[in-house]
């Protein structure tokens, strides 16, 4: 079931990060950070299925090179407590092909780098091994200036102000990016990013599993394989979540079958009208 999340988030000096550490483990990629000299080395990180580069039309050549990139973001703050990036962390339909997913991703990132001006790191990672297989998500890494001809400028001040609804206009963005994308591939699935609130539906939730419960699904999951029968959750928060997604699964069953029959009622009405004389 094609599921939203899209979660904005900060990286700064106050909380002991940098912004080259971030790309490097996000991209899987070796970045020594010049202002430092610290060497942050995750070229043995494994899960990354593609990393990539979104730069303003008029960007300076070198913000194609990450390392450079996110080493002028941290040069361009002298605040010990500055922003230094600023993340998009999103889910990404497991419905969809790999392909599809990565299009889907850099589509969002130009769309990100176009309105804002800011150079994006696209990160692609595959589900972990030990957790939810479908977790299929990207991480978004934006700069927090506005990048031009010069280089870094001006902070993108708008996305610090949540009076301004730039957030929640890119919440809204990204799920009708992703229906359209579930449309084209034929997957009848549809995500909404609104809160079950506020959309006015009253939907049990599901529970966290902690690592052990995971692990005992999964094992139990692989057994089932093996013995080629359905799977069956084992541990009690299995369960509970299987019986939540089942009823998630046939509520939004009935509502499409209820579309459906709607949109035929209209049609077969439309019909009928225009079989009686003018």
């Amino acid at each position: 079931m094609a599921s939203f999340h899209l979660a904005v988030k900060t990286i700064g000096r106050s909380a002991g990060r940098s912004a080259t550490a971030a790309a490097a483990y996000r991209a899987g990629v070796e970045i020594t950070d010049e202002r430092t000299g610290i060497v942050h080395d995750y070229t043995r990180k494994q899960g990354v299925e593609h990393n990539a580069l979104v730069v303003p039309a008029d960007a300076p050549a070198w913000a194609n090179d990450r390392a450079a990139l996110w080493n002028a973001a941290e040069q361009a703050e002298t605040r010990k407590n500055s922003t230094v990036a600023r993340e998009y962390e999103i889910a990404l339909p497991a419905e969809l092909s790999a392909e599809a997913r990565r299009e889907l991703a850099l589509g969002f990132a130009r769309e990100i780098s176009e309105r804002h001006g800011v150079a994006v790191d696209v990160a692609i990672h595959a589900p972990g091994r030990e957790g939810d297989h479908r977790n299929h998500h990207a991480h978004l890494l934006t700069t927090t200036r506005r990048i031009g001809p010069e280089g870094l400028g001006v902070k993108t001040r708008e996305l610090d102000q949540k009076t301004s609804g730039e957030v929640e206009r890119w919440r809204g963005r990204w799920a009708e990016m992703q229906n359209a994308a579930l449309e084209r591939a034929n997957v009848p699935e549809r995500v909404d990013h609104r809160s079950h609130q506020r959309r006015g539906i009253e939907q049990e939730a599901t529970v966290h599993m902690g690592p052990s419960a995971t692990a005992m699904e999964r094992r139990a999951e692989h057994q089932a394989m093996r013995e080629g029968r359905a799977y069956e959750p084992v541990t009690m928060v299995g369960q509970h979540n299987a019986g939540v997604i089942e009823q998630r699964g046939l509520r939004q069953y009935i509502e499409r079958g209820t579309e459906w029959l709607r949109d035929a009622g209209q049609r077969i009405s439309g019909s009928c009208m225009s079989l009686q004389p003018p």
